[in-house]
């Protein structure tokens, strides 16, 4: 995996499906000057945002399908300060769709808009709970958001003013998910075994899905992998490891259900996510979803 430096922002046709095809892989495209820069009057009112209660929410979070706002410490914030975060938080989601539209030209017609979210906690020496903390190695997966085989795209900006973001990103998941052996990560005792049958459910633990979440066998699996990378402490010392800092006005994206990542340290910044269809992929051998599924030999989704 590398980090791709993009200067242009208005890309060729060509050159849009090479930016696909690159992140895909498990590459980051990093903007070094961001194409989605805040007015300056929003982005000193973010800078002066601050969440008391860390531990309630990792972030605050912007449902653009439904126009709200969640994750706010209302203690501390004031009715007018909330409804200006939520037309702010709008604004931004809207600008990054604008551009990715034509970004990402060949995703357009195949992408569901999730949530943004603002990150205005310091990341470093966070406390919060084993599974969601940010600073440890891990692939992403939604609790309640099952995916069904669309891909985890985020696209990112560092809004401090000084301070990089400091990541750590390792090997990609089709090599990840290959270090471990099927009993390692196969469901807990107890746990149901996928109707796949037992043949495929064995290839790759896949355990069943969970009726009341609608998780199809793809989504538990990768549930479970993001659980089971964090809870892993030989891994988490031993895995490869790449560092990056994202300096202060900057962007990038990338497939986070693709790229184990970790954010070691950094304080405001911005996100929007997408779910990108299986069909729009460039290069679906190797989605997660393929990659399991050659391993499983049975659909997943």
């Amino acid at each position: 995996m590398a980090v791709v430096h993009v200067a242009s922002f208005a890309p060729t046709t060509e050159q849009a499906r090479e930016f696909c095809a690159l992140l895909e892989a498990g590459d980051i495209l990093y903007f070094p000057r961001t194409p989605v820069p805040l007015a300056a009057d929003d982005a000193a009112f973010l800078l002066g945002q601050q969440q008391t209660d860390s531990s309630l929410h990792k972030n605050i979070a912007y449902k653009p399908k439904v126009d709200k706002l969640s994750g706010v410490d209302t203690k501390t914030a004031s009715p007018a300060a909330v409804e200006r975060l939520h037309t702010v938080m709008r604004r931004y989601s809207q600008s990054v769709v604008a551009f990715l539209a034509e970004f990402l030209a060949p995703y357009q017609a195949n992408w569901q808009l999730d949530y943004a979210s603002f990150r205005p906690q310091e990341e470093q020496g966070r406390d919060l709970p084993l599974r969601r903390r940010n600073d440890l190695l891990h692939t992403d997966a939604f609790p309640t958001r099952p995916t069904h085989g669309a891909r985890i795209l985020r696209f990112f900006n560092n809004i401090h003013p000084s301070r990089t973001r400091d990541w750590v990103v390792s090997d990609p998941f089709a090599a990840t998910v290959r270090q471990f052996a099927p009993q390692q990560i196969a469901p807990h005792p107890g746990s149901a075994l996928s109707r796949l049958g037992k043949g495929a459910a064995r290839a790759i633990g896949l355990g069943a899905a969970i009726p009341s979440l609608r998780r199809s066998p793809y989504d538990d699996f990768m549930m479970r992998f993001h659980n089971f990378l964090k809870e892993n402490p030989q891994w988490q010392t031993e895995c490869a490891k790449y560092p990056f800092q994202f300096p202060a006005g900057s962007s990038w994206m990338v497939y986070t259900d693709t790229v184990p990542h970790a954010v070691l340290a950094g304080q405001y910044a911005l996100e929007q996510t997408f779910l990108v269809r299986p069909e729009a992929m460039v290069r679906p051998e190797v989605s997660p979803l393929k990659v399991l599924e050659e391993i499983a030999h049975a659909p997943l989704v």
